[in-house]
């Protein structure tokens, strides 16, 4: 089934009722009621695409959308009912689990429903979680479990023996898979005590079973399962158990529901019950007090979960005590207190709702993908660049697509590809605009770039973001001039070209009465101009904005140079002397510098004070770091990125973007990519972050 979403969708809803609110109109019942038909529409859609969805998923073990865009919807629908509480629908599977039952299985009731858990997707939901569960409960403490990635399983006992096992379902009914369930060697058929009992977890697959199932079905020409969970899905729902037996099935189970019935008070406790009984419960738990050692397991999993024979996606917290379980409650889907962490996922699916045209400062105009918010890699991706025409052609990207997105070098999202097989014909194809978006000027493309410009040197778009970029971090780190303050400043006439930015002190008094800003405020960016003026050369070579010129480049131009004025005066000869500096980037100095306007500027910009000589740092010489070379990898929390670099710099080393045999040591942050994983196979040396800080320590 193709999954088609409409126009109504929540962008629209905003805009709307936005419109209506902050222009305070008047309207007509029949505009309301098209407003209401509006969100009713797009509520029922969601409901619709969820359902079958969770049909396809857990019913036919044939997925169509993923788990993240599942939960994208679901997240969305969650939201709508809470805030149009009237319009909540009595079969929204917000207030039901799992799919249906198929009729090739009797049905089973389950006597205490099987709810799922709810999702949380980064640290600060991690957070949030604690710290809701800490209103009632005072220091909480958790069991953390590795979150298998298989099908959910209840077993039942009487007097000790095994006699039904079954599927979740919808929660309330399953199916009866108990000739299947009798074949996975590590479920006990009696137990070591004759309880009457009930115990749930999970059907797996590891994933050398589901290697060698994939490698039989190819030999035989059969359709191949996508993932171990469907494959070990698909066996326990086989009416033959000589098949289920045949494909290497095992279990971890993880709840004992009724615990304290058998004398238990806690989840850990019921878990070590478990294992007595005779069960396979996860070696790899832990019970936690805190959130530092919360968090600290989740990391741990989330950097090892590779080593692990079989498939997880997530971490689950749940609160411990029995009693303050009670307490919390549960809401109609979900427990309060428990939760699941789902790792971050590196490759997402999303539809591309629109492709927006940017001119940068070079005049560089750029098509971008506006996307449907999606979580990539723990953040919300709206959207992303598409380079330029020659990458949307290769790739054939329309409007409507679904998309699917990764992150290039663990930090930018990029669109990598479309799912031409969910195509609904509506899509509409790419097409590179002729004219500028913002001055309307024609657009120019040299025969050696796939890239498009406007040569408009007064287009305003160029100019604010020139702008922009003088300010940045990496720059002159100008601290407080975000985006929407220097396009006011643009267009209030303050800031018309760099040089401005040190005059605009003039204008204090002024600047203070402009909403939003106060002395303190105004005062701080005053002293982050004037702090900017005793940068090193290099910064300042960068934040010109000089084609072709970036922070690396401006670096190596300033270390060799010295000065700008030698700069200034430096030959095409010369330059392509220097180091790294080829026959491209020479001709764009040499180009630059010979134009009078760029001339005026930093005569301007010297006569005003800002500095124009490189500042060497001073190398602190440290053995752990002298001569080698670093890879940066995941999010770093502690210290930004940029921080990390100029510190290994500062003691000897130097940074590499990319891991090869040359590479001596990769740092790992939060959430690390391919180059977290390539380390360890050509045995590099590893640091977390912690190790890291270790290191430079008092350096």
């Amino acid at each position: 089934m193709m999954i088609i979403r409409n126009k109504y969708n929540i962008f629209h809803y905003k805009f709307v009722i936005g419109f209506i609110i902050n222009l305070r109109i008047i309207i007509s019942h029949d505009i309301m009621n098209m407003v209401i038909n509006m969100i009713q529409d797009h509520m029922d859609e969601l409901i619709e695409i969820l359902n079958r969805a969770s049909y396809e998923y857990h019913t036919l073990d044939k997925p169509t959308i993923t788990d993240q865009e599942y939960d994208s919807y679901l997240r969305e629908l969650i939201k709508l009912e809470e805030k149009y509480p009237e319009f909540k629908r009595l079969d929204s599977p917000t207030v039901r689990v799992g799919g249906e039952v198929i009729d090739g299985f009797n049905k089973v009731v389950h006597e205490v429903p099987m709810l799922s858990l709810s999702n949380v997707f980064n640290e600060s939901e991690i957070i949030a979680f604690d710290e809701r569960v800490k209103k009632e409960i005072p220091n909480p403490k958790y069991v953390c479990e590795l979150k298998i990635d298989g099908l959910s399983v209840s077993l039942l006992y009487k007097n000790g023996k095994l006699v039904r096992g079954a599927t979740r379902g919808d929660g309330i009914t399953g199916e009866d898979i108990t000739h299947n369930v009798k074949t996975i060697k590590n479920i006990p058929l009696s137990l070591s005590e004759p309880l009457d009992i009930e115990i749930r977890g999970e059907i797996y697959m590891s994933k050398d079973s589901f290697l060698s199932l994939n490698e039989e079905r190819k030999r035989n020409g059969m359709d191949l399962f996508a993932n171990p969970r469907n494959a070990a899905a698909g066996s326990v729902r086989q009416l033959d158990s000589k098949i289920a037996a045949s494909r290497n099935l095992s279990s971890f189970l993880y709840h004992l529901p009724n615990a304290e019935q058998y004398g238990v008070n806690s989840h850990y406790k019921a878990l070590e019950l478990m294992k007595k009984l005779g069960f396979t419960v996860n070696p790899n738990i832990k019970k936690v007090e805190g959130i530092k050692e919360l968090l600290s397991f989740i990391e741990k999993w989330t950097q090892n979960r590779e080593t692990l024979p079989y498939e997880i996606d997530g971490i689950v917290i749940k609160l411990d005590d029995l009693n303050a379980q009670k307490k919390l409650g549960y809401t109609a889907k979900y427990p309060r207190w428990a939760t699941a962490y789902k790792f971050p996922a590196m490759e997402v699916y999303t539809k591309l709702r629109d492709i927006k045209f940017s001119v940068g400062r070079t005049g560089q105009v750029t098509p971008n993908a506006i996307l449907e918010p999606v979580i990539l890699a723990g953040s919300t991706i709206s959207k992303t660049t598409l380079h330029n025409e020659e990458y949307v052609m290769l790739r054939d990207i329309r409007i409507g697509d679904i998309v699917s997105i990764k992150k290039a070098g663990d930090v930018i999202p990029e669109v990598v590809g479309v799912l031409e097989e969910r195509r609904t014909g509506k899509e509409i194809p790419f097409e590179m605009i002729k004219n500028c978006p913002i001055c309307g000027s024609s657009l120019t493309k040299k025969e050696t770039e796939a890239a498009y410009y406007c040569k408009n040197p007064h287009c305003d778009a160029k100019k604010i973001e020139g702008l922009i970029h003088y300010a940045s971090r990496d720059a002159m780190n100008i601290e407080g001039f975000g985006d929407s303050i220097v396009e006011d400043f643009y267009n209030m006439g303050y800031l018309k070209n760099i040089s401005d930015y040190y005059t605009l002190y003039q204008f204090k008094e002024e600047l203070m009465e402009l909403e939003g800003f106060g002395n303190k405020s105004i005062q701080n960016l005053l002293d982050s101009i004037e702090e900017s003026k005793s940068n090193s050369l290099e910064r300042l070579l960068f934040a010109l904005g000089i084609r072709h010129v970036g922070k690396k480049t401006g670096k190596i131009l300033a270390d060799y140079f010295k000065t700008m004025d030698r700069l200034e005066k430096a030959t095409y000869e010369e330059l392509v002397e220097v180091h790294d500096i080829g026959e491209i980037i020479a001709e764009s100095i040499v180009n630059y510098f010979a134009e009078p306007q760029n001339k005026e500027l930093i005569q301007s910009l010297r006569t005003i004070g800002v500095n124009m000589s490189y500042i060497e740092k001073k190398i602190s010489e440290n053995a752990e770091f002298l001569g080698k070379t670093f890879v940066l990898t995941g999010t770093l929390v502690a210290i930004k990125r940029e921080e990390a670099k100029e510190k290994i710099e500062l003691l000897g080393g130097k940074t590499s973007s990319t891991v090869s045999p040359k590479t001596d040591v990769v740092v790992v942050g939060d959430n690390p990519g391919s180059k977290f994983s390539k380390a360890k196979e050509l045995g590099i040396l590893i640091w977390n972050e912690q190790d890291f800080l270790e290191k430079i320590k008092n350096k």
